[in-house]
């Protein structure tokens, strides 16, 4: 499964069938923020990765998989 982020974390969301706006719920994350970090035009903060893991029921490392980190 080694999807790039933001790949990961819409396959994650859909197969929980959360919406955009059940997973800003959530997470307290705006659904903008989440459509940014779903199209792959930002990188969420380790703290936030957390949060979308807590949010979603994964490891962080089923985010993480695809993501390069420096």
């Amino acid at each position: 499964m080694n999807q790039e982020f933001h790949t990961q974390l819409r396959l994650l969301r859909e197969e929980r069938n959360f919406s955009l706006e059940d997973l800003s719920l959530k997470t307290r994350i705006g659904v903008g923020k989440l459509e940014q970090y779903e199209s792959g035009s930002e990188i969420p903060s380790e703290q936030t990765i957390l949060k979308l893991s807590n949010a979603l029921e994964v490891p962080v490392s089923n985010l993480l998989d695809g993501l390069q980190l420096n």
